[in-house]
């Protein structure tokens, strides 16, 4: 929900916004990128792509590299993988963009999808095309920009276009071989605890305790089932200049047809995470005060939206949010050793795994006592 500035950034997804929001983001001083058959590309496959001007890298981001792209058409978005060698069916851009495509004609924002291009002959790595929306992005949770009596509106929007997204039929939408149904917690533990594994660089307790403990404690299969985007927080979404509305959703890297509940705590483990060195959190603050709802409140709301009578072993989504958080850091911060991060704040990420997975820890033993 709420992740550092560069987890966030960071972490499955770096995402960023990257996406769209030209106004604020400023981008970095390298060198432009080699352009030689980029451009001819985009002239042949972009509709109405014409006047090649600029190419310039978001400085933000540690998994996926993302650029604004300006022509005498219009401003683009080209997102791509990273160089180097990469972990196994991480940087999934062709998901992303077939996800967004899909999701054009429903009720959850997103960006205009362009083309896919997967000749690596072109820009070194398989890169999409997207068009660049225009509006404002927020760093903080606390939203501390905003007049309190307006953070409300702004949250109630974020869980309203959630719900949105769950309610969506993947495969009324195409989208019917996107994920395997049922036992998405299993599977999810089981896939995050060999890309830890992959990316071990010292032992962790915590995560090792998690590894044993969320795949003997998974809540029975309710037959919940459909499109999450697996990075839904608050930097990942474009919101109108002047109204309390989403205008994209951004980042969908990791989506995939599971459990919308995995969606759900991980927006909501920022309320329980205390802001640190790279972290926006909004744990020990008083969200009375700040005007922003409870977690309670949150979860009351989605389950009205959704229809739902209520969320049981709510903690153990939690911390299962958590860990594969720390998880996906964990990879982060190994890429950045192995020298194929997107970002150099991606070397900072492997000091939070270990707090996060023993919030994670810590969770789970306050429901057990």
């Amino acid at each position: 929900m709420f992740l550092p500035d560069p987890i966030a950034k960071a972490a499955a997804s770096d995402r960023m916004a990257r996406i769209g929001y030209t106004r604020t983001q400023l981008m970095t001083s390298a060198p432009s990128p080699d352009t030689t058959r980029l451009v001819p590309w985009l002239e042949s496959n972009v509709p109405g792509f014409s006047g090649f001007e600029t190419i310039e890298k978001f400085p933000t981001g540690q998994s996926n590299p993302t650029y604004r792209v300006r022509a005498r058409s219009g401003r683009y978005v080209l997102r791509r993988k990273p160089l180097g060698q990469l972990l196994k069916s991480a940087h999934a851009v062709d998901r992303e963009y077939r996800i967004m495509r899909a999701l054009a004609d429903t009720a959850v924002p997103v960006p205009r999808m362009y083309t896919l291009c997967e000749d690596d002959n072109v820009f070194d790595t398989m890169f999409y095309i997207m068009s660049c929306v225009e509006g404002r992005i927020f760093w903080d949770p606390s939203l501390s920009e905003l007049a309190a009596s307006d953070r409300g509106q702004l949250y109630d929007e974020i869980i309203r276009v959630l719900a949105e997204l769950h309610s969506v039929n993947h495969v009324a939408v195409g989208l019917e071989d996107f994920g395997r149904p049922g036992s998405y917690f299993d599977r999810q533990t089981g896939r995050w605890s060999k890309q830890y594994r992959a990316s071990e660089t010292e032992r962790i307790e915590a995560m090792e305790h998690l590894m044993d403990w969320l795949p003997a404690h998974s809540p029975p299969d309710d037959g919940q089932n459909g499109l999450i985007h697996g990075d839904y927080r608050l930097d990942n979404m474009i919101f109108h200049d002047r109204e309390y509305r989403i205008l994209a959703v951004i980042d969908w890297e990791i989506s995939t047809v599971g459990h919308p509940l995995a969606d759900l705590a991980y927006f909501c483990m920022g309320l329980r995470i205390t802001p640190g060195q790279h972290i926006q959190g909004l744990g020990g603050k008083d969200r009375r005060a700040l005007g922003i709802p409870e977690e309670a409140q949150m979860l009351d709301r989605y389950c009205q939206l959704r229809g739902i009578s209520g969320i049981d072993n709510w903690p153990y989504y939690i911390a299962f949010s958590l860990f594969r958080l720390s998880a996906i850091l964990q990879g982060v911060y190994k890429r950045s050793l192995d020298g194929n991060a997107s970002n150099e704040r991606a070397a900072k990420m492997g000091g939070m795994v270990r707090p996060l997975a023993e919030l994670a820890e810590h969770i789970l033993s306050d429901e057990n006592t």
